[in-house]
């Protein structure tokens, strides 16, 4: 699933090509999983002008000129297209298109992916706002759970996955499966700190790296979780353990706190 750093560009570069354009039409190819209808779709963004779309977690937003905002959601397997005129793209959810005949397909072979009117945010904090920062992210640690599993709860923290979750821990040397409030006040200090650089380093690698980037999940740039590294840059084994479909990647230089 696409993270802050995935959401973070594909969004810029929406805005930078969509912005300013009218939707014109918005056509539902697969909508059994939609909370919203065609007729509802439709009779809220058509013909309204696309001014801004940002991110906000792992999802994306759309915001139009009459005030009405469309979430889209790419849950594990979504893909955006830009197309010309008509959209081929297979597995499409919803086409968005505008007035000078450019569009986008939201895509996903596994049906998920979805568009809602006017989404309500969680209720977790976004990982890059300013307010996470020590005093807060120690709130949220005086529980004995796996520290891993903070940082992946959407209520508590957004727009942190997997991936992204195991190369800030790795940046701290944490165990991700330490227990939360056993992590030490210096730790959590290098916590705070880490999250948010972790996510705008690998946000700005990607800008460089994929200009226009609007689809896929760039993990060439993780240091840890990632299946072609073996060593972690301090030249540790890299290690994994499968918990379900969650694999968590890990060194024996990440401290264990319990």
């Amino acid at each position: 699933m696409p993270e802050i750093p995935d959401i973070e560009v594909f969004s810029s570069n929406i805005k930078s090509r969509f912005s300013g354009k009218v939707l014109t039409k918005v056509t539902v190819i697969n909508g059994n999983k939609l909370q919203d209808t065609q007729e509802a779709l439709s009779a809220s963004l058509e013909g309204k002008t696309l001014e801004d779309v940002f991110r906000s977690g792992k999802e994306l937003r759309y915001q139009f000129s009459n005030g009405t905002m469309l979430g889209m959601h790419l849950m594990l397997t979504g893909d955006m297209f830009p197309f010309e005129q008509t959209n081929k793209n297979k597995f499409t959810i919803v086409e968005l298109h505008f007035d000078d005949g450019s569009g986008i397909a939201l895509t996903d072979r596994m049906r998920n992916a979805n568009v809602k009117l006017n989404p309500v945010d969680k209720d977790g904090i976004d990982a890059l706002d300013k307010a996470l920062d020590f005093k807060y992210l120690k709130k949220l640690l005086s529980r004995k759970t796996a520290i891993k599993n903070i940082l992946l709860d959407q209520n508590l923290i957004r727009g942190i996955g997997n991936g992204y979750s195991d190369e800030i821990l790795w940046e701290t040397k944490i165990s991700p499966f330490s227990h939360a409030d056993a992590i030490p006040d210096e730790k959590i200090r290098e916590l705070a700190k880490a999250i948010k650089k972790v996510l705008t380093s690998a946000t700005e690698k990607i800008k460089k790296a994929y200009p226009g980037l609007i689809t896929g999940e760039i993990k060439e740039f993780l240091k840890i979780h990632n299946r072609k590294v073996k060593e972690s840059p301090t030249r540790y084994p890299v290690k994994i353990v499968t918990n379900g479909s969650r694999k968590t990647f890990y060194t024996d230089e990440q401290v264990l706190y319990t």
